[in-house]
C-alpha cells in the first residue's frame, strides 16, 4: 500500500510523459502568452469524490517540486531541448492556484486554467496522483509483486503466441504514467521488461528514462492540434497550421504525428505529399487499429511514398496480445511500435482498472475539441462548436 498521507505521489517534475515536456519546449518558443483550460474526465462508472482531499493535499505537495540540476543536464544530452527553453526550466514550478478541485457535484470535478506554458505540465502527474490515491485506498493489499506476477503470465502467453513469428521489428514501449496503479508498479515493471523482454525498446516516462537509461519516447497530444483550432486564422486550416508548426520546431526528429483529433480520414486530406515525407510517420489513438493502419498504407502509396519507410505507432487500449495480432497483420509492410499504458501499469489481480483524462477544453477564451475514430472519446461542452468543427473538416457522422 502507498503512505499516500505522508508522501509525495510524485517526487520528481520528471516523472512525466515525454511529450508534455516536447510539447511545452514548442509553446514556450511559439505560444508563450497563449491561455488555456483543461479539465478533467471519468469515463468509467465509479465516484471519485471521497479521494478529494488527499488528491488536493498531494496537488499542494506537487506544486512544490522544481528541476533538479541532475534532471536538466540529463534533458540536455538530448538533441531536440534548446539552451533558452532548459534555462525556463531551471525557475520553472506548477502553481497549485490553477487547480481547481471540486466534490459538490455528482462527481469529481477538475478544472486547470492558466495560461497553456504554465499549465500543460500538471495532467500527467496529476492523473498519476488520482489514480494512486484511489489505488492505496480501494487496494490496499494490493502490491508491485501481484502486478510483476500477472506480466509474468502475460508475456508466457504472448511468447507462445508469438512461435511461429518473426518477431525481430516488435518493439514495445511503455506508456502507462497517467493510469498506473501505483509508481512502485510502473517501476518495478518496467525493470522487469528492461531486464526480461528484448522487444522493450523504452518509456513515456522521462523519469523512468533518465534513471533506467531508457529511450524517452513521444511527439505530440491531442492538445497540441486542439489548441490550433483557436490560433489558426480558419477552423480548416488548423490541423496543417499545428502540423506545420510542428515541423518548425522539430524539423530533423520527433517527427511521429498523432492523427485522430478530428479523424484518420480527415487527418489524410491534410497530410500531403510535403508532410508525408517530412514526418516519419504516425500515431493511433483510437478506432480500428487494422482499418487505420490500412488507410496509412494506402495513403503513403498513394504519394508514392513507401510505406516501410514508415512508422506507425499504435497506443489505443492495448495489450500485449493485441499488440501481437496487429503486429502480425502489418509485418513486412510498414513498421510499427507499440505503446502499452494501462494494461502493464494497473493489471493487478482483481483491480478494476480506471479510465481518466484530463483534455484541453478552451483557448484563448474559446472553445477546442477533439472528435476521434472513435465516439465517446469527445469532451466538448459546446455542441454549436462541435456543429462547426463537422462541418470546417467535412465529418459526415461522428
Amino acid at each position: 500500500m502507498t503512505d499516500t498521507g505522508h508522501t509525495g505521489v510524485i517526487d520528481s517534475l520528471l516523472d512525466t510523459d515525454a511529450y508534455k515536456l516536447h510539447m511545452q519546449q514548442a509553446i514556450f518558443h511559439q505560444y508563450p502568452n497563449v491561455e488555456a483550460v483543461a479539465e478533467f474526465h471519468c469515463r468509467s462508472d465509479e465516484d471519485l469524490r471521497p479521494y478529494c482531499n488527499e488528491i488536493q493535499a498531494q496537488v499542494n505537495k506537487l506544486a512544490e517540486l522544481s528541476f533538479t540540476e541532475e534532471e536538466l543536464e540529463y534533458l540536455a544530452t538530448l538533441p531536440f531541448f534548446k539552451p533558452n527553453y532548459l534555462e525556463y526550466l531551471e525557475s520553472f514550478k506548477l502553481n497549485s492556484s490553477h487547480v481547481d478541485i471540486d466534490a459538490s457535484g455528482n462527481q469529481l470535478a477538475i478544472k486547470i486554467t492558466g495560461k497553456w506554458i504554465d499549465i500543460i505540465l500538471w495532467e500527467v502527474p496529476l492523473l498519476a496522483i488520482i489514480s494512486e490515491v484511489r489505488s492505496s485506498i480501494r487496494y490496499p493489499n494490493a502490491s508491485a509483486d501481484d502486478a510483476i506476477e500477472q506480466l509474468k503470465q502475460k508475456l508466457k502467453d504472448f511468447y507462445k503466441n508469438a512461435e511461429s513469428t518473426d518477431m525481430s521489428q516488435f518493439a514495445l514501449v511503455d506508456f502507462g504514467s497517467r493510469r498506473r496503479f501505483s509508481k512502485e508498479v510502473q517501476h518495478k515493471v518496467v525493470d522487469f521488461l528492461k531486464d526480461n523482454m528484448p522487444h522493450f525498446k523504452g518509456t513515456s516516462n522521462y523519469h523512468l528514462a533518465r534513471t533506467r537509461g531508457l529511450t524517452p519516447v513521444g511527439t505530440q497530444a491531442h492538445e497540441w492540434f486542439q489548441a490550433h483550432q483557436q490560433l489558426a486564422g480558419e477552423l480548416a486550416d488548423s490541423q496543417q497550421l499545428a502540423l506545420n508548426r510542428w515541423l518548425q520546431e522539430y524539423p530533423d526528429s520527433l517527427g511521429i504525428a498523432l492523427t485522430d483529433c478530428i479523424n484518420m480520414d480527415a487527418f489524410i486530406r491534410d497530410f500531403d505529399l510535403r508532410l508525408s515525407q517530412r514526418f516519419t510517420g504516425l500515431r493511433h489513438d483510437s478506432g480500428d487499429p487494422i482499418a487505420w493502419g490500412e488507410k496509412a498504407i494506402k495513403h503513403y502509396e498513394s504519394l508514392g511514398v513507401d510505406p516501410k519507410s514508415k512508422t506507425i505507432v499504435f497506443s489505443d487500449s492495448l495489450t500485449l496480445n493485441k499488440a501481437l495480432a496487429i503486429y502480425k497483420h502489418f509485418a513486412h509492410r510498414i513498421n510499427t511500435s507499440f505503446g502499452i499504458g494501462t494494461q502493464l501499469t494497473c493489471d493487478l489481480p482483481d483491480v478494476k482498472t480506471l479510465n481518466i483524462v484530463i483534455k484541453l477544453t478552451e483557448c484563448e477564451g474559446r472553445p477546442v475539441a477533439k472528435i476521434s475514430d472513435e465516439p465517446g472519446k469527445s469532451i466538448c461542452h459546446d455542441e454549436e462548436y462541435l456543429s462547426q468543427l463537422r462541418q470546417a473538416f467535412k465529418i459526415v457522422n461522428s
